[in-house]
């Protein structure tokens, strides 16, 4: 899909699955860009193509929910290789994916643009966000927790010019 131009941003949120961490990531940037009135796009990709056409899961949903963010609308689908013309910054949310996305990579210009997501709370630190799929209900809390912390970070670069 080629977005528009019109955006002073573009930003894509990817996982494995594009079920759970990438959708929270994206839903809680997205409720955030709204709220401070920014031009900026979000979307969500997974590398893998388990889930394409499918919603969140329902346990991500639900504690999305649960703390006033609503990703119900969102549906997965899978990275491509348009994504890197299409996207300005490609946050991975883990070294396996960020790997997965590079392999991608056309050219130099496309791997400036992929990041580990969480390098934004401390940089090279190269930590990842859990996948929570297979854990508890907890898990899905934590990973919502610490992408809500990670997002928030990401609109303050944003707002202070660290992040274009």
């Amino acid at each position: 899909m080629k977005q528009e131009s019109n955006y002073s941003l573009r930003i894509l949120m990817v996982c494995l699955g594009n079920i759970c961490r990438s959708p929270i990531a994206d839903g809680l940037l997205r409720r955030k860009v709204k709220e401070n009135n920014l031009n900026i796009l979000v979307d969500s990709a997974g590398t893998a193509a388990y889930h394409i056409g499918k919603e969140p899961d329902s346990r991500m949903c639900s504690t999305a929910e649960q703390f006033g963010t609503n990703i119900k609308n969102l549906v997965a689908r899978k990275f491509t290789i348009n994504d890197f013309d299409d996207f300005d910054i490609i946050y991975a949310m883990d070294e396996s994916n960020r790997q997965n996305i590079l392999s991608l990579a056309r050219n130099n210009s496309d791997r400036k643009k992929v990041r580990l997501i969480l390098d934004e709370l401390d940089s090279d630190s190269n930590l990842s966000v859990p996948d929570p799929y297979y854990g508890s209900l907890e898990d899905f809390k934590a990973v919502y927790e610490l992408v809500e912390k990670v997002t928030s970070l990401i609109i303050t670069k944003i707002k202070n010019g660290e992040i274009r």
